[in-house]
């Protein structure tokens, strides 16, 4: 190869390396920062770009789709005195690219620090309790505090979020303790009011069986009542439609004279203040019986062939006796006299 075949080649590995160094392609959410000997020029923004070689330099390439930065954890004292470790995640994106490059030399240093600075101010303020239960206020301060002090470095910080609280051991402890005792008490509260419940309910049933029971027994006494009174009514109709007449009622009366006489308590007898009208109706009766005898024919009941124990054998003789006493009072044989006999043994 002689010198000439030497130079277009070295003229050609020169214009490649030109063409090389005057062309670039940005991507999308990507902005190139170029400086011209030294000294910003322009930012490039995604798509195909033309620089002039050699005079053009692309300072920084910087990144325009949010990013997420994860702080390690950070020591904090709350503000009853407490030490806590606290990790945080921030969310961020670039919104001017040269301010991010030139106005700070490492904006991820800038705002580590200043996230660890505005967490302890903020925290600082609470106590622990506030602190474990306040996150959504404490990622809120820390969003607008840090938004406001990296707006100048070209940056926005869309969120922060406090991802672990981690309070010292002995606390965890008291809070554990804490809370099981809580939850004891829930528990024995749940039981007590379970318990409560169930003796109202038992007693509301008991209650209502009761009234259930009397209302029963009300409504049997008022039917029996009903039946009783019906029945009264259907004898004394009977007893009305029949025209009982004297002779019959005497003839009862005497009959129930030895039911009377029954029964080793019935000792004393009752004497009614009408029974000389009683004894006087009774002699009529059997009066009116002595004289229909001639028309009507006599019968005769033979006791004889009956069995009868010893009270009932005096029951029948008493009242025999006694008929023969009205019998007598009737016919005027025997004058009236107010004292009855004594009871039978």
């Amino acid at each position: 190869m002689d010198a000439v075949g030497i130079l277009l080649l070295i003229v050609a590995i020169f214009f490649i390396i030109v063409l090389f160094r005057s062309i670039k392609i940005v991507p999308q959410q990507w902005n190139y920062i170029i400086e011209r000997l030294g000294k910003y020029r322009r930012t490039l923004e995604p798509g195909p770009r033309l620089l002039v070689p050699f005079v053009d330099n692309v300072r920084a390439k910087v990144d325009l789709r949010e990013r997420v930065v994860n702080f390690p954890p950070q020591p904090v004292i709350t503000a009853d005195n407490l030490g806590v470790q606290i990790d945080t995640v921030l969310y961020y994106i670039i919104t001017k690219p040269t301010d991010a490059v030139y106005s700070i030399d490492d904006y991820l240093a800038g705002v580590e620090q200043l996230t660890t600075t505005t967490l302890r101010n903020v925290v600082g303020s609470l106590d622990l309790e506030k602190t474990l239960t306040s996150r959504e206020e404490i990622n809120a301060r820390l969003a607008a505090e840090l938004d406001k002090a990296t707006d100048k470095w070209g940056l926005k910080v869309t969120r922060v979020e406090l991802r672990s609280i981690e309070p010292p051991l002995s606390i965890r402890d008291a809070m554990e303790k804490q809370m099981r005792a809580e939850r004891d008490r829930r528990a024995a509260i749940l039981n007590a009011e379970g318990t409560k419940r169930a003796a109202i309910l038992n007693a509301e049933g008991e209650q209502q069986s009761q009234v259930l029971r009397a209302k029963g027994a009300r409504d049997a006494e008022v039917l029996r009542a009903d039946g009783q009174a019906k029945a009264i009514q259907t004898v004394f109709a009977a007893i009305h439609k029949a025209k009982p007449t004297d002779r019959l009622l005497a003839y009862q009366y005497l009959q129930t004279l030895p039911k009377i006489a029954q029964g080793d308590a019935n000792k004393v007898w009752v004497v009614p203040a009408e029974l000389t009208k009683a004894l006087g109706g009774i002699g009529n009766a059997l009066g009116g019986i002595t004289e229909s005898a001639q028309d009507e024919e006599e019968v005769e009941v033979d006791t004889s062939a009956l069995e009868l124990d010893d009270s009932a054998a005096q029951a029948l003789e008493a009242a025999e006796k006694a008929a023969r006493e009205v019998q007598d009072i009737g016919e005027g044989k025997k004058p009236v006299n107010n004292e009855l006999p004594p009871a039978p043994a």
